[in-house]
């Protein structure tokens, strides 16, 4: 579980972060928790949330999985029901969905890596966002964009002779003036990581300011769920 998640699901148990807080005109507010998780579908249409790891959340005020049969990340804000967490379950009344777009990564084409999946830089930001765990790697992404309209093309690259180094590709198709804007991607990486214990992986892309390299742990969940398959399309869109 990532330092920042611990702190924030610390404070959800403390009720740090859940509770009813009075104002001076004795109105109320109540602070959600954000977080990145995985929307698993189950059997019966409904859904669970993989919070990290080891904590799964139960949505008690959504019955039908948003999604369908598709497991994706998403960004959440979630309430966690008073009481209800035990042994790494809890059950949450769910604020809000937005998907992110989920892919499998691609094999390494060699040569024909410029053309198939473009060179151009992007940064990877990091905050709570940017985070590896249940088997996925989640980024947050930052470059230029001038035409919204114009679709960028991410993607991650995995070379069989090394597989503990992975490479981002973006291809801006073209889209290279403009501001600096932010979108957020996922990679499912739990059949790379099928049958092996947590896993220290590098990542390399190509940054404004050249090549850069990051290190992460990861670990394959134990049982991938029934029926499930991420989004296939390679475009992904700036935040809102």
């Amino acid at each position: 579980m990532s330092q920042l998640k611990k702190a924030l699901f610390a404070g959800i148990l403390t009720g740090a972060l859940l509770s009813l807080q009075a104002c001076d005109n004795d109105e109320y507010t109540i602070s959600f928790t954000p977080a990145v998780v995985t929307i698993i579908p189950t059997a019966d249409n409904a859904f669970v949330m993989q919070l990290t790891d080891d904590i799964t959340l139960f949505p008690t005020n959504l019955k039908t999985a948003p999604y369908g049969q598709k497991e994706v990340r998403a960004q959440v804000l979630y309430e966690l029901e008073s009481g209800s967490y035990e042994s790494g379950k809890a059950d949450v009344a769910v604020m809000s969905i937005d998907s992110i777009r989920t892919k499998w990564p691609v094999n390494d084409a060699g040569s024909d890596n410029d053309r198939l999946y473009g060179n151009d830089p992007i940064e990877i930001v990091r905050d709570w966002r940017t985070v590896a765990e249940d088997g996925y790697l989640t980024l947050r992404l930052r470059t230029r964009w001038g035409r919204t309209s114009q679709p960028h093309l991410i993607n991650l690259l995995v070379n069989p002779e090394k597989p503990d180094v992975l490479e981002l590709r973006h291809n801006a198709q073209g889209d290279v003036n403009g501001q600096m804007a932010d979108a957020l991607i996922a990679f499912n990486l739990n059949k790379l990581l099928e049958g092996k214990p947590k896993t220290k992986l590098t990542l390399t892309w190509k940054s404004y300011s050249g090549q850069k390299s990051l290190e992460f742990d990861l670990a394959a969940r134990g049982e991938l769920p029934l029926g499930t398959q991420p989004e296939q399309a390679t475009a992904f869109r700036q935040m809102d």
